[in-house]
């Protein structure tokens, strides 16, 4: 066989001028059935992945069936447009970034098309999730057996561009060992169902003619022609992801050309259907932590444990673990560690009830027992997956911390035999100690021989970038030397299609180059990446001529630098705010779908924004950037990225900071005015609340007077309250015994002016816990409505102003308890970020939550027993700030039998929720879990919210009119041995 000349790889630059990109964009938005995008913003969203590199794609295409992908394919063939599929673009070597047409599958084409549980099969559309398929697939108690870390975002099309594998890959194997047949398309229109290939079957596919025999047969010859290098020059190791599946094609491997396309990164077909095999799901599991000296030590051990045939086997060393700690991540996985510098996470299956016996068992082979020091057993199941948390949020932790530099992936996901994992680590430290690359932490699939690490490259000196590609190739041969991989996982893409040959040898290498031929001869399929590939030192998101302006802001950015730009660059595009339930973040995504409406896509279009005024990027207009606002716009400002991304993204902050210099010197939009100056608007209200009450509430009246304030005519204006908590406190004054001093209880809006009776309940609890309650005589806030709206000049006077009149509490002693979570959050948080001071870092530590005070300053004190069932909602801000520790222990101690919801925000957040063009979102974040969870609740079921948002939303949503309470209200209610409507009565 004849060796093909492959052209040269399309250079970014080449591309728009040889395309007409206005027509294609027409003549996609004519024929594709799906919402096709060439703005500016969705351009910039889409701008990178999980790694180092940035090409800005053409446009992005998102289908809304798979004909209509298949569609856009042929519409850009036809315009000779480069092609990308892209699943949650979490990939780590650049293959989800180009300078082609994205084709994003996450948002439609999920389906799960069919399953043959007797053959254990399905079939599925390629943006389908994979938790969500094995959601779907639990009532035939089967299951997609790999499942990688970020299995809760990951899409299956992209988990076969990539072959991804995953701690299960120790029982499953990877996505190639678990692949019946694919449908794909190729750039000439070409469209096959495909997968292993008897002889039959391949002389009846020559038998059919046409390009798909002309396909088989440069396969069959490709085969046979590179024969003797495949068998002998493939490592024969578990985790070789490295180089295309050119394996699979043996005949020993049956002629699979499904998977030998398993891998290749989007750079030879398109992916439209796959189906997959399946495994049964393991009925109990067990797991087994074992602690060592180092985590080279710990990999010395893999040889012996996988003996015990664990279904698991993941290491992690104590640099991870204490970054995590700092970050105050994974408590509770956290205190199942034992003490050590390396760990063994060992999980053992079984398809009855019997995996502890098994793990006992293992232990015992071992010479080890689960009563050692450092032993830890763990059968339950919620607590295995807190302890799995931990080893998933790796890879975020370690990219950014207090005790690391900034890391970068590179050579991130190499891999060894592992009974050379250990000798291959030691050696692999050396190397990093060569380059000062001393931070950097181990972790992976030891079970597999997979290492996984971020790296403290310099991406933005001429020196560090040189370093950088030294040490990649140095790296390259450290691991070929041990018979390794240079990818065990991640893939190939930019980071390491140009070390292949070192790996692979030129005559394997050049084998690639011509299989590339075969589908995709003219290299639009993904090009650059793989074979051939771009250096691996061009297309850096950062690079040589990085040059981001430090603009002068409002917040301090105090764990940055103080730089806004750097925030920004905290996001390295792990995308855990694309997941699709549970936890907080992100509420926009888990409604909408929308890149740009995650925290990862608005990160990306911050760093956009800030790159175009210095690079010339797509977003050349800065803080009046249309498409930044248009993307934060839908941002619920509910701070859950805060503290459920793993490097801690707080867009809520960036959101306020960009609206403060977006908006600077011109007219807001009407709810800026009406909302955010809520608090000053409050104190005239409350001097006729009656007559303002029937304005807002009137019928007909009210829509119009909700349409002046930018306020949904959908949503309820909440009424004022007839007397508010200040004045009912200045007419009743402190009482009890108040023993144990004096405590501010902090008179927010929402409760003083809307809601007091929930003040008045936290009086009495707090006057029966011993305490001499204190009011603000005069007017206060917080500043929170201004820094939602981004008015943050305002908010920092009213900061300011605060600081004075609580000086003398402050420099007390004095414990603050703020009622309203999101006002808590603000003195606990963004107060010390907006104003600088000693008085500012007294509020931060002295304000407490409700339940803080009751349960860590009040010893002694027995609050009433509550035997009610509790469905707790949580505030978004007191989950990303204070927590709920101390809430959780307060309803335990009383008694009380609480069910917390996982409905992450409520939807209404402050004034997202009452915004004109925001309640479609609102509502659709509130019925995910909140609203359907509050109907289905029996009637005598305590509805517990301290959120005023939340309370409000519950209110407005539920059809029935049920109330949610603040736990201040329960409390009091149970000193009286009733529920508490009577001071809710009173004041309204």
């Amino acid at each position: 066989m004849t060796s093909v000349d492959l052209p040269p790889p399309i250079l970014r630059a080449d591309v728009t001028s040889e395309i007409d990109v206005e027509q294609l964009r027409r003549d996609l938005e004519a024929s594709v059935d799906g919402e096709v995008r060439f703005d500016t913003g969705s351009r910039g969203a889409y701008s990178t992945d999980s790694s180092n590199y940035r090409q800005i794609p053409i446009g992005v295409v998102v289908p809304r069936t798979v004909e209509a992908g298949a569609e856009a394919v042929r519409v850009c063939a036809a315009h000779r447009a480069p092609l990308l599929s892209r699943g949650g673009g979490t990939s780590l070597a650049g293959e989800a970034t180009n300078t082609a047409v994205v084709i994003d599958w996450s948002k439609y084409c999920t389906g799960l098309l069919s399953v043959d549980a007797e053959r254990r099969t399905c079939v599925v559309e390629p943006g389908i999730v994979l938790d969500r398929l094995n959601d779907l697939l639990r009532p035939y108690d089967l299951e997609y057996g790999p499942e990688p870390a970020t299995h809760d975002h990951c899409t299956l099309g992209g988990m076969i561009g990539n072959n991804s594998c995953g701690a299960t890959a120790q029982r499953t194997g990877k996505v190639v060992d678990n692949i019946e047949r694919l449908e794909v398309l190729l750039y000439d229109g070409t469209r096959m169902w495909v997968g292993p290939t008897s002889e039959e079957d391949y002389q009846g596919i020559l038998d059919q003619g046409g390009r798909r025999a002309e396909i088989y047969q440069s396969l069959h010859r490709l085969r046979d022609h590179y024969l003797a290098d495949v068998r002998t020059g493939y490592p024969k190791i578990p985790r070789r992801v490295s180089g295309y599946n050119l394996d699979s094609l043996l005949p020993e491997n049956g002629f699979d050309v499904a998977r030998a396309l398993v891998g290749s990164e989007s750079t030879l077909v398109t992916v439209l259907r796959a189906e997959l095999r399946l495994v049964p799901r393991l009925r109990s599991t067990a797991m087994v932590l074992l602690a060592y000296p180092d985590v080279a030590t710990a990999a010395d051990d893999v040889p012996a444990i996988l003996g015990t045939e664990p279904v698991q086997l993941e290491g992690i060393d104590s640099r991870v673990i204490a970054v995590e700690r700092d970050k105050g991540l994974n408590r509770s996985g956290m205190r199942f560690f034992p003490e050590g510098h390396g760990f063994l996470i060992l999980v053992y299956g079984d398809a009855e009830d019997g995996a502890r016996s098994t793990a006992e068992q293992a232990l015992d082979r071992l010479g080890r027992s689960v009563d050692d020091e450092d032993v830890q057993l763990v059968v339950d199941q919620d607590e295995q997956s807190a302890v799995f948390k931990v080893r998933e949020a790796a890879l975020g932790v370690a990219a950014r911390g207090d005790r690391i530099p900034d890391s970068w992936a590179g050579w991130e996901d190499s891999a060894v035999a592992p009974e050379r994992l250990g000798d291959y680590l030691r050696d692999l430290r050396a190397l990093f100690d060569r380059y000062d690359y001393t931070t950097a932490s181990f972790y992976g699939h030891f079970g597999q021989g997979c290492v996984h690490t971020r790296v403290p490259f310099d991406l933005v000196t001429a020196d560090g970038v040189r370093a950088f590609r030294s040490f990649m190739n140095d790296a390259a041969d450290l691991v070929v030397s041990y018979g390794g991989s240079l990818s065990g996982e991640h893939g190939d893409g930019q980071a390491r299609g140009e070390l292949l040959p070192k790996m692979f040898g030129s005559a394997l290498f050049r084998a690639f180059r011509e299989f590339k031929a075969v589908f995709d001869p003219g290299l639009r399929m993904n090009p650059g990446k793989v074979v051939p590939a771009r250096p691996l030192d061009d297309d850096l998101r950062l690079g040589v001529d990085y040059d981001h302006p430090a603009p002068k802001t409002h917040f301090r950015y105090p764990d940055d630098d103080g730089s806004f730009s750097r925030a920004v660059q905290r996001c390295v595009g792990v995308g855990k705010c694309r997941h699709e339930s549970g936890g907080v973040m992100c509420p926009s995504y888990m409604v909408t779908r929308e890149e740009e409406h995650s925290t990862r896509g608005r990160a990306r279009l911050l760093f956009e924004m800030l790159d175009g005024t210095a690079r010339g990027g797509p977003i050349a207009d800065g803080w009046r950037s249309e498409e930044v606002r248009d993307a934060l716009d839908l941002c619920l400002a509910c701070k859950g990225c805060k503290s459920d991304c793993p490097v801690n993204v707080d867009m809520a902050t960036y959101k306020a900071e960009f609206l403060s210099h977006h908006y600077a010197g011109r007219l807001r939009p009407r709810s800026h005015y009406s909302m955010g100056w809520l608090p000053l608007l409050a104190v005239p209200a409350s001097f006729a609340p009656g007559a303002l009450n029937a304005l807002t509430h009137a019928p007909g009246l009210s829509q119009w007077v909700a349409r002046a304030g930018g306020i949904d005519p959908r949503r309820t204006v909440p009424a004022f309250a007839l007397q508010s908590l200040q004045k009912w406190y200045a007419g009743r004054g402190p009482r009890g015994t108040g023993h144990r001093g004096d405590v501010l209880l902090w008179p927010d809006t929402f409760t003083n002016r809307l809601q007091p009776w929930v003040g008045r309940a936290a009086v009495e609890v707090l006057e029966d816990a011993g305490w001499r309650v204190v009011l603000p005589a005069r007017p206060v806030c917080c500043g929170l409505t201004w820094i939602s709206t981004g008015q943050l000049a305002t908010a920092k006077r009213v900061l300011h102003r605060t600081l004075r009149q609580l000086r003398p509490h402050l420099r007390a002693g004095t414990p603050i308890v703020g009622l309203e979570p999101s006002c808590t959050a603000v003195f606990r948080s963004d107060a010390s970020e907006l104003v600088s001071g000693e008085d500012v870092e007294r509020l931060q530590h002295q304000t407490l939550t409700l339940s803080e005070l009751l349960m860590e300053r009040t010893e002694g004190w027995q609050p009433p027993r509550v035997d009610v069932d509790v469905l707790r909602q949580t505030h978004c801000h007191q989950h990303a700030v204070m927590g709920t520790g101390a809430d959780d222990a307060l309803l335990e101690r009383i008694g009380a039998r609480q069910q917390p919801l996982d409905s992450g925000c409520c939807g209404l957040a402050g004034n997202f929720g009452f915004e004109a063009g925001h309640y479609d979102v609102s509502m659709a974040a509130a019925e995910r879990v909140l609203l359907p969870a509050v109907r289905a609740a029996d009637d005598d079921v305590v509805l517990l919210a301290d959120g005023f948002s939340c309370r409000t939303q519950i209110e407005q949503g539920d059809s029935a009119g049920r109330e949610a309470r603040h736990l201040a209200e329960l409390l009091a209610g149970a000193l009286h041995g009733n529920r508490p409507r009577a001071n809710r009565e009173e004041s309204r």
